[in-house]
């Protein structure tokens, strides 16, 4: 009989040694992130640290980031100095107004270039996006002289219709739908179904990241605007958030702690507004303008 062999013992493994390459490139880059959002938010936290100083205080050499007084009495101070809530409630209207417009109408519209075959498409879609190259400042004479024969002047009627359609809104939402498999919509119109309901049950469901991101552009555009209610508005019971803070602007000086107090109460609904849509926001960015 032949002995068994005895199975060697064991070894120990060593274990691999760690990536440290790729552990510093992360280290390194979540640096280089923190240092440039860090800069990105010091002009924010500059016009937080200005609201709440006296008016002789804001521009003082060095910048006293922490003030010695602060002076949490401007938040109460500017909503009786200014009808600010009126401002606020005219800014939000149009906005919300706007940008549901906007999505409604550049969705429809990118749908019909993106999906729908006719004659000269391609050609009309590159004469309609040709549009955003001409300066507003081009057209904005006679758009004027529009809105003051349909006395539609110091109206918010004025500023909804200007702004009710975009070429921005349509290239970006056309990109989208490139993205959504044309076989979808040809099994679609196989079963019966119309172009209508193809674009309101199939595509717009797919595609809620971009009308994310559209009407969070299209949101904050509107929301800091200024030259379009500057020209068409007239009355003080119809300005917006931006043209209130130019009460505090005076002919021969300016109360900076107000304007600065009115800017920060201006910026928390479009903050709010985009920590509620960032995770779509990002998604839709991200996949605009990648047809798969």
């Amino acid at each position: 009989m032949t002995a068994l062999r005895e199975a060697p013992p064991d070894t120990p493994t060593t274990p691999p040694p760690p990536q440290r390459a790729g552990g510093w490139r992360a280290v390194l880059g979540y640096t280089a992130m923190t240092a440039i959002a860090a800069l990105v938010l010091i002009p924010f936290a500059w016009m937080v640290s200005s609201s709440l100083k006296r008016d002789n205080e804001v521009f003082n050499t060095p910048i006293r980031w922490i003030p010695e007084e602060l002076r949490w009495s401007n938040f109460a101070e500017i909503w009786d100095r200014v009808p600010f809530l009126a401002y606020l409630g005219n800014s939000a209207l149009l906005a919300v107004v706007i940008t549901a417009l906007q999505v409604l109408t550049g969705s429809f519209a990118a749908y019909g270039f993106a999906k729908v075959r006719f004659p000269g498409r391609n050609a009309l879609f590159l004469a309609y996006l040709a549009t955003i190259a001409v300066p507003w400042q081009a057209y904005m004479v006679p758009q004027y002289i529009m809105m003051q024969k349909a006395g539609l002047t110091n109206t918010l009627w004025s500023i909804v219709l200007l702004q009710a359609f975009g070429a921005f809104g349509v290239f970006l939402m056309r990109q989208y739908y490139l993205t959504i498999p044309d076989e979808l919509c040809e099994a679609a119109r196989i079963d019966g179904l119309s172009e209508h309901g193809i674009y309101l049950r199939i595509v717009l469901p797919l595609s809620k990241p971009a009308l994310a991101s559209l009407a969070l552009l299209t949101f904050v555009n509107t929301w800091n605007d200024y030259m379009g209610p500057f020209i068409y508005l007239t009355s003080n019971e119809l300005w917006t958030v931006q043209l209130g803070l130019r009460s505090f602007v005076g002919q021969f000086e300016a109360e900076y702690a107000m304007i600065m107090t009115g800017a920060v109460l201006s910026v928390l609904p479009v903050a709010a507004v985009f920590l509620l849509g960032q995770r779509h926001f990002v998604e839709g960015v991200a996949t605009t303008g990648l047809k798969g």
